[in-house]
């Protein structure tokens, strides 16, 4: 029997692992979810000076019982400070009948699909179908992972991006143009191209809500990523009890997420939450009921997304002879 684990780069991940491919991966995981065919999706969360560290796990039966686990560092000041990522980490892959080590990958390009997937796989769900302008806030990898899902889901044809630093904005601006084909403004305040967005992402690591009550028109999604910790904050409590909320994991966002923010303002409940993303998949609970709706996904990054995306490489880098073997019990 062979006992050795495979060994996958980032870059190795980044050719294995197409937005297309990740999407659907995804929304079959919540599907999953949903009949009961995964393990809980659990976090661990350790603060240092500068940053943090999380760990996330999950499991879910397929056609295999695949088990997750990921450790990631955040630092937000590494890229100005150390020349370092802000994100940086590693995930396990294990068979979950036998405890067997599939696989060790770097967690860096996996966590960025992953994440953009599974606002894309909520866009599908929730953004009205016509849905053609978009706001992005916060331009940096991210930010561009967000908009390459989303045009897997939705014809993009005009794009506001909007980043704390002027010229990362405009960087971004002429790549993503060039990238996606369509046209992409950079803008000095956002509250304008809000207001005229069909879809605002945000994903960024501000600390003070971005939005409130009174700057989204009806109709509007908006997919919150940047806040995956209980101190950060983009969505005010306000805009978030006059929405419709969907969570990506109830618990999660309710402890680090922007729902966080609501329940500590006692304007929200748990109770008051509209459905766990899965439920809407699995079409046990209704997605958009009407044109005028405002929705909000809460999206803190569940495990459940890494381990749908990791099963992917995994099974792709067996088919292509991707990777090393490594031996770590020899």
């Amino acid at each position: 029997m062979d006992l050795s684990t495979l060994v996958l780069t980032r870059s190795e991940v980044r050719g294995l692992l197409d937005y297309r491919t990740c999407i659907d991966a995804v929304e079959e995981a919540f599907r999953a979810e949903s009949s009961n065919r995964t393990l809980p999706a659990l976090v661990l969360a350790t603060h240092v000076a500068g940053g943090g560290f999380h760990v996330k796990t999950a499991g879910m039966r397929g056609d295999r019982f695949y088990y997750a686990t990921k450790t990631n560092g955040n630092f937000p000041g590494n890229p100005a400070s150390n020349g370092l990522p802000t994100i940086q980490g590693v995930l396990s892959l294990h068979d979950a009948d036998n405890g067997r080590l599939l696989a060790l990958m770097d967690s860096m390009e996996l966590t960025m699909i992953r994440t953009a997937a599974a606002s894309a796989v909520a866009a599908k769900y929730l953004a009205r179908a016509d849905s053609r302008s978009v706001t992005i806030l916060g331009c940096g990898i991210q930010g561009r992972s967000q908009l390459r899902a989303l045009s897997h889901v939705r014809s993009i044809e005009e794009v506001f991006a909007y980043d704390f630093n002027e010229d990362i904005a405009r960087e971004y601006s002429m790549g993503m143009a060039a990238e996606l084909d369509c046209t992409v403004t950079a803008v000095k305040d956002y509250h304008d191209a809000v207001r005229a967005s069909d879809v605002i992402i945000t994903c960024t690591p501000s600390r003070e809500p971005l939005l409130r009550s009174g700057d989204i028109r009806p109709g509007a999604f908006i997919a919150a990523v940047g806040a995956d910790s209980e101190h950060k904050s983009e969505i005010a409590p306000d805009l978030l009890a006059a929405s419709k909320v969907v969570v990506d994991a109830l618990e999660q966002c309710a402890t680090i997420g922007d729902l966080h923010h609501a329940i500590e303002a006692g304007v929200m409940r748990r109770e008051n939450v509209h459905a766990d993303l899965a439920d809407v998949v699995n079409d046990t609970k209704p997605g958009r009921r009407s044109d005028e709706e405002i929705i909000i996904f809460d999206s803190t990054g569940t495990a459940l997304e890494d381990v749908a995306a990791a099963a992917v490489v995994y099974e792709l880098a067996i088919e292509r002879d991707a990777g090393i073997r490594v031996d770590l019990g020899a």
